[in-house]
């Protein structure tokens, strides 16, 4: 009996053995035939108003009249800045946005600060843009579009973006320091090179 008993639990161990493998043979067939095929996906390139991931397109009007499209300014380093002139670190930190802006802008790199006119006034940007002379693009969120699509809850926010529109890094606060602009920048222009 002893011996029946052995070839028994064999029988049984093979069969539970054939089962499972063929459990993961169909899994694994399963695996291959679902894969997306290579270049169907967008590989974590879809726009998300965070880094890693495609900045999200606008269009918007600048304090100077002119249509700015986002997309369009593909190929160059973006600083894109969310700020209201109420807002003391925004109001802080936008003379290093300048001195940044003329030193870096003859390299592609594009200074947009987006002022979230929804949350501010026209005239009260428009003082303070002339009153600080700025002279990078100002573009104007008066229905506060790009705030919702960047789903910003503090100003200043801001969005440094590399030359294949991907975002690397998103500060939320101010005021930043120039020396963090600078490294950011130089960061994102060494990519391109």
């Amino acid at each position: 009996m002893p011996l029946l008993d052995n070839y028994r639990g064999k029988m049984r161990f093979n069969q539970q053995a054939i089962t499972y493998s063929l459990i993961l043979l169909a899994g694994l067939l399963w695996i291959g035939f679902s894969a997306a095929p290579q270049g169907s996906t967008t590989s974590g390139k879809i726009p998300a108003p965070q880094a890693g991931f495609l900045s999200p397109d606008f269009t918007l009007t600048t304090l100077n009249g002119e249509t700015i499209r986002l997309f369009d300014l593909r190929g160059r380093v973006i600083l894109l800045n969310i700020w209201a002139s109420w807002c003391p670190p925004c109001r802080a930190e936008m003379p290093a946005m300048q001195r940044v802006w003329e030193e870096y802008r003859a390299q592609g790199v594009v200074v947009l600060a987006v002022n979230a006119t929804s949350q501010d006034t026209l005239a009260d940007a428009q003082a303070f843009v002339a009153e600080n002379g700025l002279t990078f693009p100002i573009p104007l969120d008066t229905e506060g579009e790009v705030t919702r699509l960047y789903r910003v809850s503090s100003l200043p926010t801001s969005f440094f973006i590399g030359a294949d529109g991907v975002i690397r890094e998103v500060v939320i606060g101010g005021p930043m320091a120039e020396a963090l602009l600078r490294s950011r920048i130089e960061e994102l222009l060494q990519e391109m090179r």
